[in-house]
Formats: structure tokens, sequence, C-alpha cells
């Protein structure tokens, strides 16, 4: 798991260039950019979507298979509570579909607040639940995830 600001992007230059083309997409998009996907190039794709933050996430944490996940706000603020895969319970197995698994810890997770230029990286082993309110407070966002074929 990475968290970063946009302002340190050239920071990732070497790490892939599928993400870091990501990072730069991120720091020029618009936020007035219509809600669904965009693709940025044949293995980098733009997720837009609005929601209000809540104070339980339902499904729980989540980590995919196939991509790797950059999240980014560009409305409002959100928490999001992290955990490595190997000290999570699995509750509802890989689907190919949705590349995706979901869990629920038993541990307490680490916990950051995305909004106000910061981003997060997530990798195939970094277990993530996001959309969770921040100061118990639920708040419109506008969120970005950009899906990175790994």
């Amino acid at each position: 798991m990475i968290f970063d600001h946009l302002n340190n992007i050239t920071t990732y230059k070497g790490l892939s260039p599928d993400l870091y083309e990501g990072l730069k997409y991120l720091r020029q998009v618009s936020p007035d950019i219509a809600v669904g996907t965009h693709q940025i190039n044949p293995r980098v794709k733009a997720i837009v979507s609005e929601y209000d933050t809540k104070k339980v996430n339902e499904h729980g944490f989540e980590a995919h298979k196939k991509n790797i996940d950059i999240q980014y706000l560009l409305k409002g603020e959100e928490r999001v509570a992290c955990l490595p895969v190997e000290k999570l319970k699995e509750t509802k197995p890989y689907s190919e579909e949705k590349d995706a698994a979901f869990f629920t810890a038993s541990v307490q997770p680490i916990e950051m607040t995305l909004g106000g230029g910061y981003f997060a990286i997530f990798f195939p082993q970094d277990g993530h639940m996001p959309q969770l309110c921040v100061n118990d407070e639920p708040m419109i966002v506008k969120k970005v995830v950009i899906k990175v074929e790994k």
C-alpha cells in the first residue's frame, strides 16, 4: 500500500508505466468529470462515482487479484481502513467477474483519510475498506478509482 499526496507522483515514476499514467491522470482530471468508466489506455481505466460515505461498510474489506487500485477523491473526504490480506478472514470468495474477494477483520486496521490531494494505491495483498465517513459524519463524495491491470 502507498499513501501519498499528488504533489509527489514523480516518486513513483519508476514503479510502473501504467501506475504512473494513472497518477498523471489524477493530477489533471476535472472535478466535473462525468460519473462512469473512462479508458486511459488499454491496461488502465478510471471509474468515477459519487456516493454518501457511511459509518459501516457492509461489504467489509476487499482485495483484488487482477488489478491494482489507485483511489482518489475529487470532492469530500473518506476514511479507508487497511490490513494485509493474511490478517483478514474471507467472508465472500473471490469473484473473477468482479475481481474481488471480501473479508472481515479481527484485529485493529490502520486508517487513512483520502481527500485534499491525497491518494492511496492498493496492491493485491492489501485488504482495504473504503467509503467510511470521517468523524462519524456522512458526506457526499466524488471519487476516482484507477484500475491498473497487473
